[in-house]
């Protein structure tokens, strides 16, 4: 579709290919300085067929040749794509992720400069690579790295390019289905970091986004989870409130949400998942459940208000300024006044963010 330059699109152009396309990329493939459309595809009912990478070779007009196939190696079945010039030879390459049963591995096809691709090395990663991110983690430019998430496998794959088309055998870090996964320096420290969403299972506070910082050496630090929606499918980043840092946003499968995670830069809640009261008898106040907040940021915080809904409420050792590098406590109780479930929220205003900053509180009266 090709763009009008006001939001509004042509109508879409479509052009054939061999298989059944799972997701697709753009670069020139074929040396031209033109850009070429590549597509990963497989077999199925819908009338795929070949296990394949394709590329439709761009004429610059915003028009495409006929594909260019080169069936996948090592009996494998395409899931996901990246490109990048993993050997640095000026041509651009593709990693393929998938299965090769009983096994499911990313398999790096090199680039020959004319479309085709040739088979160079698989690694073995976790069950349902389902997304593939490249980037420096290294912060070495000639050396480019990936991250796989492995949806059922519970784990973001981390491989480190040798900069010569191959790489380090992968290192996983753990975390609850992980569907996509994105490469990019969120704190603003110079160094690449991953968020990955996390599928979750419906009606559970398994859903959300859980970032990974990075060291600058390759390793990144566990994970922090950030509850959000009910089946988190996609994450993307962008500056969506124009404080120049970097937002992410969740495409949620279940309820057809899309929501976005701001930034604070400056704020970090330990634990980051939601506070769950359980069951609580109707009358009565349940134990406090607390959160540390921390001024993770060089200037001070200043809160202008802290806000509970629904049955619960709010009291905090905070106050209305909290220095750099201080903690302070947020704590909650739950007083239910009918039987059910009952969600909540503490809503807080400060300086971090143009928007609320949210803690999620969940209870049960009986």
């Amino acid at each position: 579709m090709l763009g009008n330059g006001d939001g509004t699109f042509q109508v879409p152009v479509p052009y054939p290919a061999s298989a059944f396309s799972y997701m697709i990329g753009v670069g020139d493939f074929m040396g031209k300085g033109k850009l070429d459309v590549v597509a990963v595809g497989g077999t199925n009912s819908e009338g795929g067929i070949c296990d394949c990478v394709e590329v439709l070779p761009g004429n610059g007009d915003g028009t495409f040749g006929a594909a260019i196939t080169t069936p996948l190696p090592y009996s494998m079945s395409g899931y996901a794509l990246a490109t990048g010039d993993f050997n640095n030879d000026g041509k651009l390459d593709v990693a393929v992720s998938g299965e090769a049963f009983p096994n499911f591995q990313v398999a790096i096809l090199s680039g020959n400069g004319d479309g085709t691709f040739s088979a160079d090395g698989f690694y073995v990663v976790p069950e349902d690579p389902g997304s593939i991110a490249t980037g420096y983690f290294t912060g070495n430019k000639k050396k480019i790295d990936l991250a796989v998430a492995s949806s059922l496998g519970g784990h973001v794959s981390v491989l480190l390019g040798n900069g010569d088309g191959t790489f380090q055998q992968p290192v996983l870090y753990e975390t609850n289905l992980p569907t996509w996964v994105v490469a990019q320096d969120l704190n603003g420290d110079g160094k690449i970091d991953l968020a990955a969403s996390n599928a979750g299972q419906a009606l559970s506070s398994n859903s959300g986004v859980t970032v990974f910082k990075g060291n600058g050496d390759g390793s990144f630090q566990t994970g922090k989870f950030y509850p959000a929606g009910k089946e988190g499918n996609y994450v993307a980043v962008g500056d969506f409130n124009g404080d120049h840092r970097p937002d992410l946003v969740m495409a949620d499968y279940d309820s057809g949400d899309v929501i976005t995670l701001l930034n604070t830069g400056a704020v970090a809640f330990s634990p980051t998942t939601a506070l769950n009261f359980e069951k609580q008898a109707v009358g009565k106040t349940s134990a406090a459940q607390a959160v540390t907040l921390t001024n993770t940021g060089t200037t001070e915080l200043k809160i202008q208000s802290m806000k509970a809904s629904a049955e619960f409420a709010v009291t905090s050792t905070c106050g209305a300024r909290v220095a750099p590098g201080a903690e302070c406590t947020i704590s909650a109780t739950f007083s239910p006044t009918k039987q059910g479930a009952e969600q909540g929220t503490i809503s807080i205003i400060d300086n971090a963010s143009s928007k609320p900053q949210v803690i999620e509180l969940l209870g049960t009266g009986t």
